[in-house]
């Protein structure tokens, strides 16, 4: 119970919510979206979720293992320009020499509760003791399935500097991190990485919490300038109209990272659709897609594989080239235009 406690992390303090009250995108003690962003659909309750929630699904989970690649991180060479997925919405990258890392989640399930949210079979290949060191651990935003207690415990020795939204800094300090390592930013401030590179916190729809309290503090997506390309690392958003910002303002992109899965059109303003992603790819005007946030936990009653089945389908339409690679397989960032195995597929 003791250690259930310390998962949920910690509110931001009084001191940090005066400094959040001089901020446009927070009022009534909450962090606010750009537009009007309901938890659920005109005419839903939650209890008519709840209620549906708990029903059976079909295929909900694969009935086979997912397929995996295994890839030694610590092995890569400082001269590749590669990224690796691992499943939902956890990523390695690296680019020019220096490493990062996305809402990393090892511990086998996307809830503080043991043996609920568990991973699919084979998408829990990788681990924190795989992770090479760190130069840069983004967080997007606190919930469950972006920030893991454990995972984040056990990279504490591996990692040089982290970047979150507002307010997230303090579950990192109460959980026994060095603050100075820590830039928490609000949307559209920058961090000045290094050596060309730079990262600027942009508008994502949606919303934050860790158990009962909502919106203390910011989720956010990030855009990357690196010397030689620029990337769009999407967070958790629904549909809106700030992908057009940000593609005005920042792109165009190399490629947009965008979460695709666990959606339902209960709740379509927190979680983008399938045939919103090729709209907010365009908004961004990125030339690549690559959808995450899908094939490891159920958190909606989709099928599993419908997430990437849709969007290929909804791209070969459309002509827009998607990156689909399994858990591990290298994705080399200055060759994005692989063709990629429909690997999912074959567990059908």
């Amino acid at each position: 119970m003791k250690d259930l406690f310390r998962q949920l992390g910690e509110s931001p303090k009084t001191k940090q919510k005066e400094q959040f009250n001089t901020f446009s995108n927070y009022a009534n003690g909450k962090f606010q979206n750009i537009t009007t962003t309901p938890a659920l659909r005109e005419g839903e309750s939650m209890l008519k979720v709840l209620w549906e929630f708990f029903k059976k699904h079909p295929e909900t989970e694969p009935k086979f293992p997912i397929p995996s690649v295994r890839t030694d991180l610590k092995a890569i060479s400082k001269n590749d320009e590669v990224l690796v997925w691992f499943g939902h919405s956890s990523y390695f990258f690296q680019t020019h020499g220096k490493t990062f890392l996305v809402d990393p989640v090892f511990s086998g399930n996307a809830s503080p509760i043991p043996g609920s949210v568990k991973a699919f079979k084979g998408a829990d290949d990788y681990n924190a003791e795989d992770m090479p060191d760190i130069d840069f651990l983004l967080i997007s935003h606190d919930h469950w399935d972006h920030l893991d207690y454990h995972t984040i415990q056990k990279l504490q020795t591996k990692v040089s500097t982290v970047i979150c939204g507002m307010g997230v800094k303090q579950h990192f300090e109460y959980w026994g991190w060095d603050r100075n390592m820590i830039h928490e930013k609000n949307w559209y401030e920058s961090v000045n990485l290094e050596n060309g590179f730079s990262i600027t916190l942009t508008p994502a729809r949606h919303f934050s919490g860790r158990l009962f309290t909502r919106n203390i503090s910011l989720w956010t997506s990030f855009v990357l300038e690196t010397p030689s390309q620029k990337l769009f690392l999407g967070g958790d958003s629904g549909y809106g109209p700030h992908f057009d910002e940000i593609g005005a303002q920042f792109g165009p992109f190399d490629l947009a990272i965008l979460e695709c899965g666990q959606y339902n059109e209960k709740w379509p303003y927190i979680h983008s659709l399938p045939e919103e992603i090729i709209t907010e790819t365009k908004a961004l005007k990125a030339q690549f897609v690559l959808p995450v946030h899908h094939s490891k936990f159920k958190l909606a009653q989709h099928p599993w594989y419908e997430p990437l089945q849709r969007i290929t389908e909804l791209a070969e339409k459309e002509n827009y080239p998607v990156i689909t690679p399994k858990i591990g397989e290298k994705v080399i960032l200055d060759q994005l235009s692989t063709v990629w195995e429909k690997w999912w597929e074959q567990l059908l």
